[in-house]
């Protein structure tokens, strides 16, 4: 596995390109995004060039701990921003049956189709997450709430309460830390906090991980979210 820097000098080449991923707001006050050709191609240009430093190589230590506790290996699950895609490549090497990842860039894709071609457990879809549909069981974020403009986490929370089933999960790393620039754009506990709940997910956990790689010791937390429950009275 290559070495890991700083993740503020990991991603040089996309720092301050924020205009790039400009949004406008729906009758709700949401920010609207979508995979428009000057986003795709930007984040297709990165893979394309090999230019990725945010990538870790490997399944994220954290995650793999929490793919081993999960004994159905029929659950269904969705990785968003999937880059390359090595959650996945771990969970079905330990036997996932139903597992779903969707990336913009179509370079990106194309490659992982190729690699996994033939192999019934995995669906690898080449789009936007916001225009996703589905249901499942687990979704797990690694480096693709950073990656988005802040102006988005709400739809981000909203759009993952719609694709959640009533019992599902979504887990996995966020940063608490700030960047300059973006993307990847800084985020905060307190901001979680107050985000994910006010959305309709509860965060039944959020600690400071205490597996993450040596650059990335404490800036990153691990958390669960689930859908909160509806009260019958008023």
């Amino acid at each position: 596995m290559k070495e890991i820097k700083e993740i503020s000098d990991l991603m040089p080449e996309v720092q301050n390109n924020s205009e790039t991923l400009q949004c406008t707001m729906d009758e709700s006050g949401c920010c609207i995004v979508p995979a428009n050709d000057t986003e795709r191609a930007f984040w297709d240009d990165k893979w394309a060039a090999g230019a990725t430093g945010w990538d870790l190589g490997t399944v994220a230590p954290e995650l793999k701990i929490f793919f081993d506790s999960i004994e159905d290996k029929t659950s269904s699950i969705l990785i968003p921003g999937c880059g390359n895609a090595h959650e996945a490549e771990y969970l079905l090497s330990q036997g996932f049956t139903k597992i779903t990842v969707i990336d913009i860039a179509p370079t990106l894709t194309r490659n992982l189709r190729k690699k996994h071609e033939g192999n019934p457990n995995i669906q690898i879809l080449d789009g936007d997450f916001f225009d996703l549909k589905g249901s499942y069981d687990y979704i797990i974020e690694q480096t693709f709430f950073c990656a988005i403009p802040p102006s988005m986490r709400t739809q981000y929370v909203k759009k993952m309460n719609d694709l959640l089933n009533e019992k599902g999960v979504l887990t996995g790393l966020l940063f608490n830390r700030e960047f300059e620039g973006g993307p990847p754009f800084s985020g905060s506990i307190q901001e979680y906090q107050e985000l994910f709940p006010a959305n309709g997910l509860e965060l039944v956990k959020i600690d400071v991980a205490m597996n993450s790689i040596p650059a990335r010791q404490g800036t990153e937390v691990f958390f669960r979210a689930v859908k909160k429950k509806m009260s019958c009275c008023s």
